[in-house]
């Protein structure tokens, strides 16, 4: 499925460069001198990556918040005195809450698929345990069928029954009218969650990725000997033809 031809832009070729000398020239000592791709945007688009680092020196939302996040990502990991290996100790969860605290967030609004409100309550427990204010908002409110989409009822998942509509716009909404500080995303559909992100009043982090065959754990898919990597490398998804 693959055409073979290199991309303009493709920091996943660096792969090749990792497997065969452990590292990668970024993210590496620069007086390495480890070798780039000819396309490595480092070198081709240095104006671009030099101008968005210069937005993290402010005193804005989006510097404070990028500062915030490099600290968590450093906490989240436990140090050796005397030793250069570190070992990860927090898990997504706590990434979460901790950059929520260091944001000094309190308002967490959570965009929750309906079948995951098991776990969405859960989480909420969590958040007021640590001293937030939880929010949260389902995919299906208004319990709208989705023949009002304007799609067929053969593209429902159960035809011929009443099957409620994502309404992710709704969610974001509801979330802004409530002044959320930040907001979660917890298992979104594939699109639904581009539509939340995008009318967010607040910024979004994503806790739960919606998979329904991996057990909402989507990476398992892109390691070499699951069966779906394979089936994936030879077969297309869909056949956009049979659907127009």
């Amino acid at each position: 499925m693959s055409s073979g031809k290199t991309n303009s832009l493709s920091c996943a070729q660096c792969s090749a460069v990792w497997r065969k000398t452990g590292a990668t020239n970024c993210g590496s000592d620069p007086a390495a001198g480890l070798p780039r791709p000819a396309n490595c945007p480092t070198e081709t688009d240095r104006d671009i990556i030099e101008d968005s680092f210069r937005k993290y020196n402010g005193e804005d939302a989006d510097a404070r918040l990028a500062r915030v996040a490099a600290m968590v990502e450093g906490m989240c990991y436990q140090k050796t005195p005397g030793e250069e290996t570190v070992t990860a100790r927090w898990t997504r969860v706590e990434d979460t809450i901790a950059l929520a605290g260091l944001m000094k967030y309190k308002k967490i609004g959570i965009a929750t698929c309906l079948g995951l409100l098991e776990e969405t309550e859960r989480l909420s427990e969590i958040l007021k345990a640590q001293g937030l204010e939880p929010l949260s908002a389902c995919c299906k409110t208004g319990n709208i069928d989705k023949l009002n989409l304007g799609i067929a009822e053969e593209h429902k998942v159960r035809p011929g029954a009443f099957e409620a509509a994502c309404n992710p716009i709704a969610q974001a909404r509801l979330l802004n009218k409530h002044e959320t500080d930040m907001n979660i995303i917890m298992g979104l559909c594939v699109g639904h969650d581009m539509l939340f992100a995008k009318h967010s009043a607040a910024p979004v982090t994503t806790l739960v990725v919606k998979d329904r065959v991996t057990g909402h754990n989507p990476a398992a898919v892109l390691y070499g000997q699951n069966f779906y990597y394979k089936r994936l490398q030879k077969q297309p998804v869909l056949n956009l033809k049979e659907e127009e």
